[in-house]
């Protein structure tokens, strides 16, 4: 029997716990997820992608069949070459739907081969993304209930270093 192989890609710049339960879901669904940042050279994402990489390992250790990559080329392309069957795409709100639809559409015209499965986020996560993340922690907020605590930590060094050490509880 073939093992059906899964990506999982995003940005991560971080990942926050709308991502891990969207993760620890398909990897219940799949024989190997691979969780895969995307290097995007038109973003100024505030973690480099080893950061991401690593930040990932971490939050994903619990969950054997779970592979953390990155990729710089087309989402398709890599596909192939990973020898995945399915893109997973997480939807945390309506809108979400009409840009990934289309990218679903697209990525099948490339890889008709490679098929899309959206995953509704948990309710509790569907506020909750990396930007807002981010916004929270660059003001000193309390972020803990939305990352896994490698992200925190991180977060909360990266905040001080760029304020110059300043005591934001984060």
């Amino acid at each position: 029997m073939k093992k059906c192989i899964a990506i999982y890609p995003g940005s991560f710049d971080p990942v926050t716990y709308g991502h891990l339960d969207i993760i620890e879901r398909a990897s219940r669904l799949f024989d190997e997820l691979i969780v895969a940042v995307a290097v995007n050279p038109a973003k100024r994402p505030l973690f480099s992608v080893e950061e991401r990489e690593a930040m990932l390992k971490e939050s994903c250790a619990h969950l054997p069949n779970v592979r953390v990559d990155h990729f710089d080329t087309l989402l398709v392309d890599y596909a192939r070459r990973q020898g995945a069957q399915v893109i997973i795409r997480g939807l945390r709100v309506v809108s979400d739907f009409e840009f990934e639809l289309q990218m679903a559409h697209l990525n099948r015209e490339q890889a008709p081969e490679v098929e899309t499965v959206f995953i509704m986020t948990n309710v509790q996560y569907s506020y909750l993304s990396s930007s807002v993340v981010k916004e929270i922690a660059s003001f000193g907020g309390d972020i803990r209930g939305f990352v896994p605590e490698p992200v925190w930590t991180r977060l909360l060094a990266r905040y001080r270093s760029q304020k110059g050490g300043d005591s934001h509880s984060c």
